[in-house]
């Protein structure tokens, strides 16, 4: 299996360097950042938005090691909200937020990523919007849904994520469903042990059925991070089972991938947010993106021996 070996890889820093030298690596990584600075993400969200879709924006950059790094996080979040107020987009475009980007690992972290991640929020709300924080890896969580919920005594629209693949999700998701939370499923990208996480594909994709159902039956806003058509269609009949309509529920997909799925949901009336990530520390997440399906690793892997 790959995906193991390019997850390791996304945190060896003698990787990073060969990947960002390699001559087709600005290729493959425009595929899926949408760019370095808020100017440049701006017109891909105002695209994104006349198309009929939604988006959720990440600026990327959860390995920083000092609290200066997590300030500066803080501040690029809110330099974002300040452009989407301008352009009146905030009604069509959330913010998805990593802790760890916020200082959740380094000492005193839990509380300094919920000082920080607090003004970004605040700031959304302001503008009619929302932020959902992003499931890392395993040992990360318990942190985050605490933070989830103090959040949410405010500002009860925050959202955040799940993974199918851990064994304790279904009992998370129970617990967010019933407490009316907006909750995104995805599968996990992340490199965890057998002792954590179901190692099966065939097994997590069941896992992930089984979560939705969770989700659609409750009392929240299921947001569904998929790309896969089987699954889609899966949620498309459970959220039918269960009475919803369709502005009760989303579907989720990446900025640069089944882009044509993307507008044929939009056109038959799907809430559709594209997950658009933007910023120059871009390796760890161009990483998961590539360990989560063979064909973006064959096409960066032909991208890379191709000179100049």
């Amino acid at each position: 299996m790959l995906g193991p070996v390019i997850l390791a890889a996304s945190r060896s820093d003698r990787m990073r360097r060969f990947v960002s030298a390699a001559p087709g690596t600005k290729q493959v990584v425009d595929r899926f950042i949408a760019g370095e600075t808020v100017e440049d993400v701006i017109p891909i969200v105002e695209d994104i938005t006349g198309r009929g879709l939604e988006v959720t924006l990440d600026v990327v950059g959860e390995d920083i090691t000092t609290v200066e790094q997590s300030y500066a996080a803080r501040d690029a979040y809110l330099e974002l909200i300040g452009r989407l107020k301008e352009l009146g987009l905030g009604a069509r475009a959330e913010m998805s937020v990593k802790l760890s980007m916020f200082g959740q690992a380094l000492e005193g972290g839990h509380e300094l990523a919920l000082a920080n991640v607090r003004p970004v929020v605040e700031a959304a709300a302001e503008i009619g919007t929302t932020v959902t924080l992003d499931a890392e890896d395993h040992t990360t969580l318990d942190s985050m849904f605490a933070i989830h919920q103090e959040l949410r005594k405010d500002f009860p629209q925050t959202g955040c994520v799940i993974q199918a693949y851990l064994f304790r999700t279904e009992e998370d998701a129970r617990r967010l469903a019933a407490d009316g939370s907006r909750v995104r499923i995805v599968k996990g990208a992340y490199k965890e042990p057998a002792s954590v996480a179901i190692q099966d594909k065939p097994e997590i994709d069941k896992a992930y059925v089984r979560i939705m159902k969770i989700l659609m039956d409750g009392e929240g806003y299921p947001m569904i991070g998929s790309h896969d058509p089987r699954l889609i269609s899966i949620g498309q009949e459970l959220a039918r089972r269960a009475g919803r309509k369709l502005d009760e529920y989303e579907f989720q997909m990446l900025y640069g991938i089944r882009s044509e799925e993307q507008n044929r949901l939009a056109a038959e009336g799907h809430r559709m947010r594209v997950y658009t990530a933007y910023g120059t520390d871009w390796y760890g997440y161009f990483m998961r993106r590539l360990a989560e399906k063979p064909a973006n690793l064959l096409f960066f892997a032909r991208s890379i021996l191709t000179k100049g």
